[in-house]
């Protein structure tokens, strides 16, 4: 029987409701305790899902905490994780994990000395419909991935989220918080990035919360770019162009597709587990790909809505404490988090100095998640 591991939840925010109601699903892990720097915050978490109520200070002593999952804001991430792990415990973070390859390399490094795992979001590439986008590519069906496009692209935060400053600050913009999920998944479909080129800007230096909440009507500074067009190749060979914008009120593009010499594949939104899957054949013809039975792509949110959709987050979380146990290479382990952090402010740092970029760091395809392997992580 497997290893049932004590969860901690650093951050008492939206995230961590998700985190407190979908662990449960994972038979080895348990969630013992939630700590904020405002108790209120982490009172109220604490008595809805029943829960131990704590300090950041306390949580790191509980000797009956094996595993801390970091959702405090991304410019906290680095210090957060640094103290789980100097406080002897397995760390777990909410993307992007680290700001800066430097940061990730330390952060690797203190885990290493001490014998301890540390992994990131986004796990919604293990979803059912990502996976079986993974089992057409290696299939062979498509022939080689050669090329391909992805796309995130809207209004902005400002228009929906109550307190939307520090997605507009360094450390955020759509790349940072959106282009995780995205260019995670292009690893998990492709391999590492070897090098890479990208064009930024801002459409507006100043932004007006338009959100209900405290914030509506107030006017935000925008100090990171707002658009970034960039494009990527991988050590496999393919090219593939990567979009984000907070500054598109429409578009037509579909959030990825990958073309292969004998095919194209059209893949769902990444934010999600679960999507449509369409493939196209060589001469074009489009044809909808029947859902495969995968426990990560079966709806089990917004069941009485038009739109249910599957969320499993903390599957990466559960993966990761297996490979803690059974010795294995974690599919959201920190080399994956720390090439996409290197892809993601590398696309920045392109854009600032118009250079193509090889990148210093790789990592190894994360392996594929099957129906069973998925199916095994839950509880019965």
């Amino acid at each position: 029987m497997a290893k049932t591991y004590g969860v901690g939840i650093m951050g008492a925010g939206n995230i961590s409701s998700a985190y407190l109601r979908l662990a449960p699903l994972f038979k080895n892990l348990e969630v013992r305790a939630v700590a904020d720097i405002v108790p209120e915050a982490a009172q109220k978490r604490a008595e809805e899902f029943g829960v131990a109520a704590q300090t950041p200070d306390e949580l790191l002593k509980n000797s009956e905490i094996d595993v801390v999952v970091n959702l405090t804001i991304p410019a906290t991430h680095y210090k957060v994780s640094m103290d789980i792990v100097s406080a002897g415990k397995h760390a777990y973070s909410e993307k992007p994990f680290v700001l800066s390859l430097e940061e990730g390399m330390a952060l690797r490094k203190a885990a290493e000395d001490r014998n301890l795992a540390v992994g990131s979001a986004p796990d919604t590439f293990l979803g059912g419909a990502h996976q079986q986008a993974r089992e057409i590519i290696d299939s062979g069906k498509l022939g080689k991935i050669m090329s391909g496009t992805t796309h995130v692209m809207s209004r902005g935060m400002e228009h929906w989220h109550p307190n939307p400053d520090f997605f507009f600050q360094p450390g955020g913009g759509p790349i940072l918080d959106l282009g995780p999920y995205y260019v995670t998944n292009l690893i998990h479909f492709l391999g590492p990035v070897r090098r890479l080129s990208a064009f930024t800007n801002m459409a507006r230096a100043e932004r007006v919360v338009t959100a209900p909440g405290p914030y509506q009507g107030t006017t935000i500074k925008v100090g990171t770019p707002t658009t970034i067009h960039g494009v990527l190749e991988f050590h496999s060979g393919a090219i593939i162009t990567i979009g984000t914008s907070w500054d598109v009120a429409s578009h037509g593009h579909h959030n990825i597709e990958l073309y292969g010499t004998e095919g194209t594949i059209y893949v769902p939104d990444p934010n999600f587990f679960g999507g449509d899957l369409v493939t196209a054949d060589i001469e074009g013809k489009k044809t909808p790909v029947e859902p495969w039975d995968h426990p990560f792509g079966k709806p089990n949110q917004g069941l009485d809505t038009d739109q249910p959709r599957s969320n499993y987050r903390a599957a990466g979380l559960s993966d990761m404490m297996l490979s803690v146990e059974n010795g294995t290479t974690a599919r959201c382990g920190i080399d994956v988090a720390l090439h996409a952090v290197d892809v993601l402010t590398s696309l920045l740092k392109a854009g600032e100095s118009g250079q193509v970029l090889t990148l210093s760091t790789t990592c190894e395809r994360p392996r594929a998640l099957g129906p069973e392997e998925a199916r095994a992580l839950l509880r019965a």
